[in-house]
């Protein structure tokens, strides 16, 4: 742990985080939020959102919060997703 003297300190330690590069990256880590998505899976998300069309990522992604109710819906989306190519 750290040991701060002051307020100051405090302040001046702070580290930011930077933003995504890209519209598709943030689009990516939102995917991977709503759905829960696995940390082996993570990488299979930012190249789905990287080559593929967003329009047609976002339609498997409605389409998957639409239809899968129950279970692990990142297994869902990526079904769907796989049927779309």
């Amino acid at each position: 742990m750290n040991n701060f003297n002051s307020f100051k300190d405090i302040i001046t330690s702070k580290q930011d985080v930077k933003p995504p590069a890209y519209k598709w990256q943030q689009f990516a880590l939102d995917i991977i939020r709503e759905l829960d998505i696995p940390n082996m899976k993570k990488s299979s998300v930012f190249k789905i959102c990287k080559d593929m069309p967003q329009q047609r990522v976002q339609q498997a992604l409605t389409d998957t919060k639409e239809l899968c109710d129950k279970g692990e819906k990142w297994k869902y989306f990526f079904k769907v997703i796989n049927e779309n190519k």
